[in-house]
């Protein structure tokens, strides 16, 4: 503590100098390249040609390198798009200027250089000063240069520390940007409506879930951050955009871990005349594109799991499913009691109102769902969990829903609209008994979206995909904390 106390009282000694000798934070600095701009404009040229060439340039960045050695030394300065060197030297800067520059200079801090483009001895790439400017002092000192952040919860807590010291945080975030154009990419050029809908909800719906709750004061009055888009983006439809999709934050009252966060974005769709097999389809489309242009490949590997994209998943049933992957008897995969004994043996609590839908689910992912580590859509989930979802034809106790499931986690979730007003009302009414019940997750009675129906929405599909988990898998992040910029975390 004595050598970390030493440190920074003596560089807030040089900041305080700084500060006296320059009286201001400078912003007349203009930089005129990127560091990645000039290694790939100026990659085949050699020592000679760059002298002779003599083209000048300006450069900014934060010094994460300093060489001292006399009268001529080297420092390495990073912007967003990478590193570049700078070659400075007493004749060149002047005294005034040089000693400056070894008085107060240090790893982290801000500076412009100006200068000509040259080659070292050894071949790299530098700017030859002969002006530099120090922008900003910095108090902190950045972490030991060759380990980076590797403390999980700094690279969490003070994810600007982690940015600026490792370059793979940097990679997933910039992938993370480009599967956002990328969806954005992909869904307008079908001819999809991108919108936006409340993030506030008088009512929360959509999806079962615990919401986060808020309060109006002007016209005291209850909101709900909301748990899913769902609800108003079928509105929309009713009133005649054929296809919409939306990409925001969602809000869910839960627990942490290394896939849940309390707020995630999702990618939600819907388009009329469609069923949930088209959908299906879709996302087949939707993931080799995606797997392509983010890892040149739709071969990919999570977590040590070789995953390839350019196939189909299989697609199988959750009643087939119990059978296949959870070792549940076929005979017995609609039997209340023997599901019951499954999960009371897995050490899951069972409620006495849970009928064979419920527990088929709750069996499923209890059993199931941590085994679909290659690319499978789960269908004809149960009438009973399946709130939102259109009635299968041949079964009215299943829906017409998949979830589609990589690694053992599930990444979309999308059905045939329940469009039929007098069966969506009777859901919603089971849901509000569940509710008065004591389950936090269970849908409120929305009439107005009852109303909705009643004007019409047309057959319709739609899916919601978790962008979140969705980087993850497109960058081999192993929690979803690696992927969101700033996660929710305990306070300290």
């Amino acid at each position: 503590m004595s050598e970390e106390r030493d440190v920074l009282l003596n560089r807030r000694a040089k900041m305080d100098a700084w500060l006296e000798k320059s009286k201001v934070y400078r912003n007349d600095f203009r930089r005129q390249a990127l560091a990645a701009e000039l290694q790939s404009q100026f990659a085949d040229q050699d020592k000679a040609a760059l002298a002779e060439a003599g083209a000048r340039t300006a450069v900014a960045g934060r010094v994460m390198l300093r060489r001292v050695m006399g009268k001529a030394s080297f420092v390495t300065l990073q912007d967003v798009s990478g590193q570049i060197q700078c070659y400075l030297t007493k004749n060149d800067l002047g005294d005034d200027a040089y000693d400056d520059f070894s008085q107060f200079w240090e790893m982290g801090d801000i500076v412009g250089v100006s200068g000509t483009l040259m080659r070292t001895n050894k071949g790299e790439l530098s700017v030859h000063a002969d002006k530099v400017v120090l922008l900003n002092k910095t108090m902190l000192p950045l972490p030991e240069k060759f380990h980076g952040v590797t403390d999980q919860e700094i690279r969490y807590r003070q994810r600007y520390v982690d940015l600026i010291m490792n370059e793979d945080t940097r990679g997933v975030f910039r992938t993370r940007s480009m599967v956002m154009q990328a969806l954005r990419d992909f869904f307008n050029q079908r001819s999809y409506l991108e919108v936006e809908t409340p993030m506030m909800h008088s009512i929360p719906g959509g999806a079962t879930a615990r919401p986060f709750t808020t309060h109006h004061n002007a016209l005291d009055m209850p909101l709900f951050l909301r748990v899913a888009p769902e609800l108003f983006l079928k509105r929309l439809v009713v009133g005649g955009f054929e296809r919409v999709y939306e990409i925001n934050r969602n809000f869910r009252n839960e627990g942490l871990s290394t896939r849940h966060n309390p707020e995630f974005t999702m990618l939600e769709f819907y388009q009329a005349y469609a069923d949930y097999r088209d959908l299906m389809d879709l996302t087949d489309e939707l993931m080799r594109e995606l797997t392509q242009r983010a890892c040149g490949s739709q071969q990919i590997v999570y977590q040590g799991i070789e995953l390839d994209f350019a196939k189909s998943p299989q697609r199988v049933t959750m009643a087939e499913s119990l059978a296949r992957f959870g070792g549940v008897a076929e005979a017995s995969v609609d039997n209340v009691d023997h599901l019951r004994g499954v999960l009371k043996d897995k050490q899951v609590a069972v409620e006495d109102h849970w009928g064979l839908g419920k527990l088929q689910m709750e069996t499923f992912e209890a059993l199931v769902e941590g085994r679909l580590e290659q690319p499978t859509y789960i269908t004809e989930y149960p009438a009973e969990v399946s709130p939102l979802a259109r009635r299968n034809d041949h079964n009215p106790d299943v829906t017409d829903r998949f979830e589609l499931f990589i690694g053992g986690r599930e990444y979309a979730n999308g059905f045939s609209e329940l469009n039929d007003p007098v069966d969506q009302a009777g859901r919603f009414q089971a849901q509000a008994d569940l509710k008065s019940k004591g389950d936090h997750e269970a849908m409120h009675f929305d009439q107005d979206y009852i109303t909705a129906l009643e004007y019409g929405l047309p057959p319709t599909a739609g899916e919601g995909l978790g962008i979140d988990r969705l980087v993850m898998l497109l960058t081999n992040a192993p929690s979803i904390r690696d992927v969101l910029l700033f996660p929710l975390m305990r306070p300290q």
